[in-house]
């Protein structure tokens, strides 16, 4: 599943998540035919016993050689685990830890593992741009604010795939293609990441999904000497936040989910609900836009409809013939990288004027490198040509976590119409990006299931009603499930809700993660 996390405040270190080729492409190579309510009813992990296993014991009980790191202030770690937690005899894996130590005044209350979505994101990256000065004073007064980067993101034994030219090449492959050629070539460009993804790790590829890094956290909270983990994740994070709740429901302390997801829905209904979170989104941006006296992609007046085939016209354009960029290696703003550049502006309304002004330049000017700019920051790729491992551990998670959304062409084409009718504007695009994990090397090792983490503390669910990568109704879906928790929901445009303005939610979720104190279940914002 691919959802990211975007402060307002540090845009670019926490642009953490996706690509209009990988969303919530829950990758194998098997095909899915399961259906979201037989979905449903598949049995969850059973939870773990309360007692460490023998061959864990070195595991939980070892003690981190804290050095200071990044800003001052800040502590970096490697921690251990298995790789196989089948076989821990196996091997192991290292994984990357960073805190910064509570400030005071007031009582210590332990740590707070946070993690900014993805699948992919650098929690590590966030704790030093973002949550260890960025979260709210009197929650770093009290709280060591802690990260883990999860196995095979980051500095913690990175998947790697393609290089910075392959990697060019990948993205600005055509996912809309309008013959057998470009079918082919897309196929093609899907096989070619998965076989780099093989080539590199093909053990660590069979070991990164969800459940293996909710387990590590278990052994990062006991490392730490906390008896319960608190927890806040945003987006994917909160997909590992629930899943360490179902394993550990004796050990979930304050547990925030911001921005949830459903784990009962299969791939392609997660895809599908995905799209039609994204036009909701364009809709409101389109609206927004209109009302612009520069808004490239209509008048004041002009209905949203109209608006997204303005823009669907643009991408037909550019699908003809590419602009040019002014980029020293000669890229050209195609179909694919505008589209990616524009859905990485429905993160967060702030971005809306970007955007907007990015489009005026293409759209009038011939020039587009703005729109390039922005499809870059999504992709993570640095001025020098070099990407992050964002894609790749994206790619590597989701494909071991839920069986692929297509097994080829074919059933994309079979599913054109609904995605088409989930979203005029990105509908095929987002369809096909979800065939990209069809031809994955490792087989998926979980399935939908419902998580109800009975006998858990409290957990806050946060979910905003226009968000447009996961959508509010997942956050509904999240809530019914878990035994204990109680769904805060925000009235409003943008991913996730906490850090982003709204007092009534900071406060709210400041009361939970400091006294304890859950929200009423049902409780709006605005």
């Amino acid at each position: 599943m691919h959802t990211r996390r975007t402060p307002r405040r540090t845009r670019r270190a926490a642009t953490l998540l996706a690509t209009a080729a990988l969303f919530l492409s829950a990758c194998s190579s098997a095909s899915t035919t399961t259906t979201a309510s037989s979905a449903a009813q598949a049995a969850a992990p059973a939870p773990l016993p309360r007692s460490t296993p023998a061959a864990l014991t070195p595991y939980y009980g070892q003690k981190p050689r804290w050095r200071e790191c990044g800003a001052p202030g800040f502590q970096c770690a490697m921690f251990k685990a298995p790789l196989d937690y089948a076989r821990p005899s196996d091997g192991d894996i290292r994984l990357a830890v960073a805190r910064k130590k509570a400030t005071g005044p007031g009582k210590r209350l332990g740590s707070l593992l946070v993690n900014p979505g993805g699948p992919g994101g650098s929690a590590v990256a966030y704790l030093q741009s973002y949550a260890g000065v960025g979260y709210p004073a009197q929650v770093r007064a009290r709280y060591d604010i802690v990260a883990v980067d999860p196995r095979g993101v980051a500095r913690s034994e990175p998947v790697e795939c393609l290089d910075g030219p392959a990697m060019d090449t990948y993205t600005r492959t055509d996912v809309t293609p309008d013959d057998q050629r470009e079918t082919d070539a897309l196929v093609e460009a899907y096989r070619t990441f998965a076989e780099g993804c093989g080539a590199d790790a093909p053990k660590l590829l069979r070991h990164v999904s969800t459940l293996e890094a909710a387990r590590d956290m278990d052994i990062v909270r006991a490392a730490l000497g906390d008896e319960k983990l608190n927890f806040v994740g945003a987006s994917y994070g909160t997909f590992l936040g629930a899943t360490y709740a179902g394993l550990f429901p004796s050990r979930t302390g304050r547990l925030v989910l911001d921005g949830a997801l459903d784990p009962s829905l299969p791939a392609r209904r997660l895809n599908l609900e995905q799209t039609a979170g994204f036009e909701t989104a364009f809709r409101s941006f389109a609206k927004d836009c209109v009302r612009q006296p520069d808004c490239p992609l209509g008048d004041p007046g002009t209905q949203p409809e109209q608006v997204g085939r303005n823009l669907k016209a643009f991408y037909d354009r550019l699908d003809a013939r590419p602009l040019p960029t002014g980029d020293e290696g000669g890229r050209r703003l195609t179909e694919s990288l505008a589209t990616t550049g524009v859905i990485a502006a429905m993160y967060d309304e702030s971005s809306w004027p970007q955007l907007r002004e990015a489009l005026t330049s293409a759209m009038r000017e011939g020039d587009g490198a703005a729109l390039l700019v922005l499809s870059d920051s999504y992709y993570q790729r640095d001025a020098d040509g070099s990407y992050s491992n964002l894609m790749f551990a994206n790619a590597a998670v989701n494909c071991l976590d839920l069986p692929a959304a297509f097994a080829g062409p074919e059933e994309v084409r079979r599913a054109l119409p609904a995605f088409r009718k989930a979203s005029p504007v990105f509908g095929e695009g987002l369809a096909w990006a979800s065939l990209n994990c069809a031809y994955w090397p490792v087989r998926a090792t979980g399935e939908p299931h419902r998580i109800e983490a009975r006998g858990a503390a409290p957990i806050v669910v946060v979910g905003t009603t226009r968000d447009p990568a996961t959508p509010y109704r997942w956050a509904q879906a999240l809530a019914r499930q878990l035994s204990s928790a109680r769904l805060l929901t925000y009235e409003g445009d943008g991913h996730t809700a906490y850090g982003r303005g709204s007092r009534c939610v900071d406060s709210t979720i400041n009361a939970y993660l400091l006294k304890g104190t859950p929200p009423a279940d049902g409780k709006r914002c605005s």
